[in-house]
Protein backbone atom coordinates (compact mmCIF):
# COMPACT_ATOMS: atom_id res chain seq x y z
CA UNK A 1 0.00 0.00 0.00
CA UNK A 2 2.84 2.13 1.12
CA UNK A 3 4.17 1.65 -2.23
CA UNK A 4 1.79 2.61 -4.17
CA UNK A 5 0.24 5.56 -2.56
CA UNK A 6 4.52 6.76 -3.61
CA UNK A 7 4.08 5.83 -6.78
CA UNK A 8 0.44 8.31 -7.15
CA UNK A 9 2.69 11.59 -5.53
CA UNK A 10 4.78 11.00 -7.95
CA UNK A 11 2.19 10.84 -10.83
CA UNK A 12 0.63 13.76 -9.27
CA UNK A 13 4.16 15.72 -9.15
CA UNK A 14 5.26 14.89 -12.71
CA UNK A 15 1.82 16.06 -13.61
CA UNK A 16 2.56 19.31 -11.96
CA UNK A 17 6.00 19.73 -13.78
CA UNK A 18 4.53 18.96 -17.21
CA UNK A 19 6.93 15.00 -17.21
CA UNK A 20 4.98 13.41 -19.86
CA UNK A 21 7.18 10.32 -20.15
CA UNK A 22 7.78 10.02 -16.55
CA UNK A 23 3.56 9.87 -15.91
CA UNK A 24 3.40 7.25 -18.51
CA UNK A 25 6.56 5.15 -16.70
CA UNK A 26 4.82 5.50 -13.27
CA UNK A 27 1.44 4.62 -14.29
CA UNK A 28 2.79 1.31 -15.79
CA UNK A 29 4.70 0.71 -12.40
CA UNK A 30 1.54 1.36 -10.56
CA UNK A 31 -0.67 -1.40 -12.31
CA UNK A 32 1.89 -3.73 -11.44
CA UNK A 33 1.27 -2.91 -7.97
CA UNK A 34 -2.39 -2.63 -7.77
CA UNK A 35 -2.24 -5.93 -9.66
CA UNK A 36 0.13 -7.19 -7.03
CA UNK A 37 -2.27 -6.12 -4.24
CA UNK A 38 -4.97 -7.53 -6.22
CA UNK A 39 -3.15 -10.72 -5.71
CA UNK A 40 -2.22 -10.63 -2.14
CA UNK A 41 -5.69 -10.25 -1.35
CA UNK A 42 -7.31 -12.69 -3.34
CA UNK A 43 -4.65 -15.62 -1.66
CA UNK A 44 -6.11 -13.51 2.21
CA UNK A 45 -9.80 -14.76 1.06
CA UNK A 46 -9.24 -18.42 0.69
CA UNK A 47 -10.06 -20.79 2.98
CA UNK A 48 -7.25 -22.31 4.72
CA UNK A 49 -6.19 -25.98 4.36
CA UNK A 50 -6.56 -28.72 6.49
CA UNK A 51 -3.39 -30.69 7.17
CA UNK A 52 -4.92 -33.78 9.59
CA UNK A 53 -3.82 -33.78 12.90
CA UNK A 54 0.14 -34.92 13.28
CA UNK A 55 0.09 -38.47 14.82
CA UNK A 56 3.58 -40.34 15.91
CA UNK A 57 5.10 -43.16 14.71
CA UNK A 58 5.35 -46.02 16.43
CA UNK A 59 9.06 -47.16 17.34
CA UNK A 60 8.33 -50.91 18.50
CA UNK A 61 11.38 -53.00 17.22
CA UNK A 62 11.29 -56.81 17.46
Amino acid sequence: MEIRGNLLDRIAEAEREGWLGEIEGVRVSLAGAEDKLGQINRRAQTAPISLGTPTTRSTDRE
